[in-house]
């Protein structure tokens, strides 16, 4: 079991540090809103941060 949790850990702050270095700051603050959404069940924080992460991915798609 710890193994999982450690497992889970690494591959979550490595996502992080990929969306801090491909995205910069609006990147951190989505990835900020979502996850303390997830944590809090609150359904507004963590769509916010979805939102920004996706327009984050589409943005260039869209330009």
């Amino acid at each position: 079991m710890p193994v999982i949790a450690i497992l889970g850990a690494a591959f979550v702050i490595g996502f992080e540090q990929l969306v801090e270095w491909q995205y910069g700051p609006l990147g951190i603050a989505g990835m900020l809103l979502l996850s303390i959404g997830v944590k809090a069940r609150n359904a507004t924080c963590s769509s916010l941060g979805a939102v920004v992460l996706a327009v984050l991915v589409a943005g260039p798609a869209l330009a």
